[in-house]
């Protein structure tokens, strides 16, 4: 059994876990501010294929295979689910919602019907969420012009609450027990295929799901790829390799994310303790960084001990998390991730710290960070699992 605080225990522990009213009544005050802000009267949110967090923000239903919801100020949601056998689950979940249905042949349709018995007046609805050409198309012949809230939408997650921080503890404590499986089961024969396998066998019986586990394993004295893959492959584990892993397990759509590098039966030869030891030294360099009125430019500025070292990095050095990938999204100096953002970081808000550094020809590399929440005065880790070069 995973250990968890007894707050935590008790969440996990219930049928279905609801945040509290109160954490209901401020996200719905959140949203009210940004539709006002944007001249929007009405918002659709969308989500399909078990995604679109801002699904389970407003109503607490996790997106299944489709789910279409209306929000108006002052009344309660209307929720339309794909496919028919969903809509009693989803009642029971969405309780606090006025319509929860199957939305028959196209949910847009019965969101449209929705809106315009509420009066929705043309170019006076918003939407949130990746919502397809065609339910768009049709929104708009109805309703005119919609705006898109997106980016509001992701400024609204940036800083979680009290409640959602719990929540989060428990994605990350789930993320860190896939991470330990994968380490205590890793010796020579074992398939990458089986190591996804034993990660997935540490949470899902205690209610996790899995957001990915990607892994790579590749020798360290003849390296052939610097990142974990995002498909398993055929191949066993061998004396003198190295697994990369990146791994999110979540409780309902609150995920950890763990990254971290293993070498097996040999210590890590001269290159891969280079490699490991910039990236140690960047986590160690951005975590001092980071808090309430940080910049991002601070936060590339301190990964710079990376180009220093000869190496580069083959992901995003920083993300925000929770709630979806978040801004800002950062790079370093030699593989930037755009325009870099010039707001400042905010005490409450999540994000993953990933400084996965590699060869310049992208042979060799290696995982290291987690996701972090940042404080008035620092950061600190919602994990547990050691970092640091790990050898089995």
């Amino acid at each position: 059994m995973i250990e968890l605080p007894a707050n935590l225990r008790a969440l996990l522990d219930a049928e279905y876990p609801r945040f509290s009213d109160a954490e209901m009544a401020r996200r719905r005050a959140a949203m009210d501010a940004v539709l006002a802000e944007a001249g929007a009267e009405h918002l659709v949110f969308c989500g399909y294929n078990r995604a679109g967090s801002a699904v389970q923000w407003l109503t607490q239903w996790p997106v299944t295979a489709e789910a279409l919801g209306v929000y108006s100020p002052g009344k309660p949601d209307a929720l339309f689910v794909q496919w028919i056998n969903h809509a009693p689950l989803a009642r029971m979940i969405a309780h606090q919602a006025e319509i929860v249905e199957w939305g028959g042949e196209a949910s847009i349709h019965k969101v449209i019907e929705t809106l315009q018995r509420r009066g929705a007046r043309a170019d006076r609805v918003a939407v949130i969420g990746p919502m397809h050409f065609e339910q768009h198309a049709a929104l708009a012949a109805k309703l005119g012009k919609t705006v898109s809230l997106n980016r509001a939408y992701g400024r609204l997650r940036a800083v979680k609450s009290a409640e959602e921080l719990d929540w989060l503890r428990i994605g990350a404590a789930f993320s860190d027990a896939g991470m330990a499986a994968l380490r205590d089961g890793l010796k020579p024969g074992v398939s990458e295929r089986e190591l996804g396998n034993l990660v997935e066998r540490a949470y899902v019986g205690e209610g996790g799901l899995t957001g990915i586990h990607y892994i790579g394993v590749t020798p360290m004295r003849d390296p052939q790829i610097a990142v974990p893959r995002q498909f398993p492959g055929v191949r066993q584990v061998q004396r003198g390799d190295v697994v990369t892993a990146e791994t999110t397990a979540t409780f309902f759509d609150y995920g950890g994310q763990v990254l971290r590098s293993v070498a097996v039966d040999e210590d890590p030869p001269p290159l891969y303790s280079a490699l490991h030891d910039a990236a140690d030294a960047a986590f160690n360099a951005i975590a001092a960084v980071l808090k309430e009125g940080a910049l991002p430019a601070q936060v590339i500025e301190a990964s710079r001990v990376i180009e220093d070292a000869g190496f580069t990095i083959i992901d995003d050095l920083l993300h925000g998390y929770g709630g979806g990938y978040l801004a800002p999204i950062l790079g370093c100096t030699n593989r930037p991730a755009g325009p870099v953002p010039q707001e400042p970081f905010k005490a409450g808000q999540t994000v993953v710290i990933q400084p996965n550094v590699v060869t310049l020809d992208h042979k060799a590399g290696v995982q290291t960070g987690e996701l972090m929440i940042i404080t008035k005065s620092g950061c600190e880790s919602l994990h547990t699992f050691p970092r640091g070069f790990g050898r089995v």
